[in-house]
């Protein structure tokens, strides 16, 4: 079994290893979350509403939507919903995620 020769480099190395897996971790783990700071509105489907002019209208107003692709959206807003066809009805309620603040 080796000695540790230089008890004070050890010391030092390991805490500095130590800090930069921690830090990294921390990283990996606030990329991970960052988008689950969501929350919801909720909005009513009206005459002429589409899945896609809602996904348009949130894709211009809605900064959680800023840098999606309208189809992404449409996707989005189908799974928050439970949506299995793109058929909406006049007076349905829809959740919408929006950044929480």
């Amino acid at each position: 079994m080796k000695r540790i020769v230089n008890v004070k480099r050890f010391i030092v190395s390991s805490t500095i290893l130590f800090l930069i897996v921690f830090m990294g971790l921390s990283a990996i783990v606030n990329i991970t979350y960052s988008r689950n700071d969501t929350s919801y509105k909720t909005i009513y489907v009206t005459q002429g509403d589409t899945l896609w002019t809602i996904a348009t209208h949130e894709k211009e107003k809605n900064s959680y939507y800023e840098d999606d692709d309208i189809r992404d959206i449409i996707y989005d807003i189908k799974s928050i919903n439970n949506l299995s066809v793109c058929d909406l009805k006049v007076g349905q309620k829809l959740k919408i995620p929006v950044k929480a603040h």
